[in-house]
Formats: C-alpha cells, sequence, structure tokens
C-alpha cells in the first residue's frame, strides 16, 4: 500500500518550486527528487549561513537558477522555457518583524512575484498543477481561541501579513479572471500553513533557530513573546499536504471536465497541526530543552512591534477532500526537530552526504508513521 506521501505519480513529472534555496524550499526540493520528479528552482541565494539548501548540495541535483520573482520577464521567460507540470510557489518575504523595515520590498516581493507567477502560468502549453504557498498569517486576527477556516475574513496587521493577504486576494483573482476560461488545464490552488519547525531551519528572528543557536553556544535561550500562542508543526506536515494537493489538481486536469472542479481542489486550504500543538512559545522552548539541556530567559520588552498572541487553523477542508490530517503530534515535532540540529552539530559542514542521509531518515520515518496514521481510505 502507497502512502499519500509515496505516490508514483511525481516519476519524470517536471516540478518548478520557486523558493528552493529557503528552508521549506529545500525540503520539498529534496523530497520530490526522491519521489522521481525532475526539479527546476527559481530564487534568490541561500540568505544564511548554513543554509540547508547548501548542506544538501541541493545545487547538483536539480535544475538551479538563481533569479527574483520581481522581475516579471524572467519569471515568465523560464516558466515558458520549462513547461513545467507542477509549480509550487514558495518565494516570498517571510519574517514578520523584518516586514517593518522592508515594508515596500514585502510587498513588492509577497504581492507582486504572486502576480508574476500567476501570469507566467498563462505560457504554459499543457496541464499544470499550481499550489501557491501563503500562511496562516493571512487572516484577521481577531486574537480568539476559535481556528480560522477558508472561508473567513483575510487580514493582517503587520505589512508581512497583510501582503500574505493580498496575495490570497490577487490568487483568487487570477484564477476566476483568467483560467477558469482558459484553453489549456491550469488549476489553482492556495495554501496556509502555521508555524513551521524542523531540522535546516537556521533563518535570523526565529525561535527555533535562534534556539538552537543559543545551545550549540552553550548560553541561555533568549525569549522575547514567551506567551504567544503558535500552531507548530514539523515542516514535513504542510508539504505532505502541498504534495497531495498537487497530485489531486492534476489528476483532475486531465479529466474532461476538469473545469467543473467537482472534487474542490481549486482554492484555498489550511495545513495546521493537532489543536494539541498550539502552544506558547515557553511551552516550546521547555520542550527543546528536555532534548538538549540548556536555559531560557524572558527578553520581552513593552515596546516591541506588534506580533500576533493567538492564531490556530481548522484544517477540515484539508481532511474531508484531500485525506490529509496531521501526523506527528507536538513533542514529536520538537523531538525530531531537536534531533536533527543535534546530529547535524556533529557533521563536517561540507558533508552533503551526511546531510542527505540524516534528512532522508526524517522524511523516511515520517512517511512511515503517516502509513499507520492514515487509514486505508484515506491512503
Amino acid at each position: 500500500m502507497e502512502s499519500m506521501v509515496m505516490s508514483s505519480f511525481w516519476h519524470g513529472k517536471k516540478v518548478v518550486i520557486t523558493g528552493h534555496t529557503g528552508f521549506k524550499g529545500a525540503w520539498l526540493s529534496f523530497w520530490l527528487l526522491h519521489l522521481g520528479a525532475e526539479v527546476y528552482g527559481l530564487s534568490l541565494a541561500p540568505n544564511t549561513t548554513p543554509a540547508l539548501f547548501e548542506q544538501l548540495g541541493l545545487a547538483n541535483h536539480l535544475n538551479h537558477q538563481i533569479g527574483d520573482i520581481r522581475e516579471r520577464e524572467l519569471v515568465r521567460g523560464l516558466l515558458t522555457q520549462w513547461q513545467p507540470d507542477v509549480v509550487f510557489h514558495l518565494a516570498a518575504q517571510p519574517l514578520v518583524r523584518r516586514s517593518y523595515i522592508e515594508s515596500v520590498e514585502t510587498w513588492n516581493t509577497n504581492v507582486m512575484g504572486t502576480i508574476h507567477v500567476l501570469e507566467a502560468l498563462k505560457s504554459l502549453t499543457h496541464p499544470c498543477a499550481a499550489v501557491l504557498i501563503t500562511t496562516d498569517k493571512c487572516y484577521q486576527n481577531r486574537e480568539w481561541v476559535y481556528g480560522y477556516r477558508e472561508t473567513d475574513p483575510l487580514g493582517g496587521y503587520d505589512p508581512y501579513s497583510s501582503s500574505k493577504a493580498a496575495a490570497e486576494l490577487a490568487i483568487a483573482s487570477w484564477r476566476n479572471s483568467f483560467f477558469k476560461t482558459s484553453q489549456i488545464p491550469i488549476g489553482i490552488a492556495s495554501v496556509r500553513a502555521g508555524n513551521v519547525i524542523g531540522g535546516g531551519d537556521w533563518a535570523q528572528d526565529r525561535i527555533v533557530p535562534d534556539a538552537m543557536r543559543f545551545l550549540m553556544a552553550n548560553k541561555a535561550i533568549e525569549v522575547r513573546n514567551p506567551h504567544a500562542t503558535r500552531p507548530w508543526q514539523h515542516v514535513l506536515e504542510p508539504l505532505s499536504g502541498y504534495i497531495r494537493l498537487a497530485e489531486r489538481i492534476y489528476q483532475q486536469l486531465i479529466t474532461p471536465d476538469w473545469r467543473q472542479d467537482r472534487q474542490g481542489l481549486y482554492g484555498a486550504f489550511n495545513f495546521g497541526p493537532l489543536l494539541s500543538s498550539n502552544r506558547t512559545v515557553q511551552n516550546l522552548v521547555e520542550c527543546i530543552l528536555h532534548h538538549w539541556s540548556g536555559a531560557w530567559v524572558d527578553q520581552s520588552k513593552p515596546g516591541a512591534v506588534h506580533e500576533a498572541k493567538l492564531l490556530n487553523l481548522v484544517t477540515d477542508k484539508a481532511f474531508h477532500v484531500l485525506g490529509w490530517q496531521p501526523v506527528w503530534d507536538f513533542e514529536k515535532t520538537v523531538e525530531e526537530t531537536v534531533a536533527w540540529y543535534r546530529e547535524a552539530a556533529q557533521m563536517s559542514p561540507g558533508d552533503s552526504e551526511q546531510f542527505q542521509a540524516l534528512t532522508w531518515r526524517q522524511i523516511e520515518k515520517y512517511q512511515a508513521d503517516a502509513v499507520v496514521k492514515m487509514s486505508p481510505e484515506l491512503i
């Protein structure tokens, strides 16, 4: 029996990933390469040292193109040349606090960059499933205990969140305005995931990589927002959903009635963890310290820029339409995340084979657990 994350569908498929040099992009590229896909990537150069993309040596295994999605003609030209079967659009300015400093750049990247990808899809000459990644922060956050559904109002207090809400509006507009009447079957979905953690994230100003750097330096973890609650999930959780969604869209596109979308695949999907994984930052840090001994200190400041305190998602649609549900609970997510960093810390920085083996072991473990978790009718 094949699980939803081990499908033979991907063998020989041409896949474009924007943002493939980033944290999620590197995990997705690596996974799809193992599933037999021919991967093409468009992204800026990795902006962290180290970077998972470089640790895995991915430039040697895919068609690696450095470029900026804000360059409309570049995006259009590459997609016209590559003619992919599937597009995953991950490229973004992903940090809330940076968006206060680089607000215009954030909107240009997250909104206009997305529109450039949408425009480029018009140049394709055969069926293509497009999965465009936004964020759970695209919702109008009322700081309530209820989870947000795909039909809830969009919003965003900070420039990052509001830019992702605007990207969602653009996706819906372009889908309705241009692709419902397209002669070439193009299916477009947007996906919204909660706070993603996992090995290989080296970004600044994110709690897990910040915590790992403090622990590696034998220092106490500095926590700026200990009481904020987030829907923590391992990076493999939403990626498995993106993969499953792209498969289903493509399979629908090659049917005669692809425009009808009888399965409800062209639209927005939430991919979040179990409700029990909605924990405070303090809970997360204390769980990390259970697996890597150390200490933490409260560095919250009254005058800090606004960041949401409470946020979680309802994932009923992904369950009923795709048969997707989270596999790892909060404790397992943190355990596997810390395990990756602890093992990586003992490796030679340039030994990509070691990093590949470590990363693939975690994917295999996730896939095995997914087979146990999913009932047969959902696989």
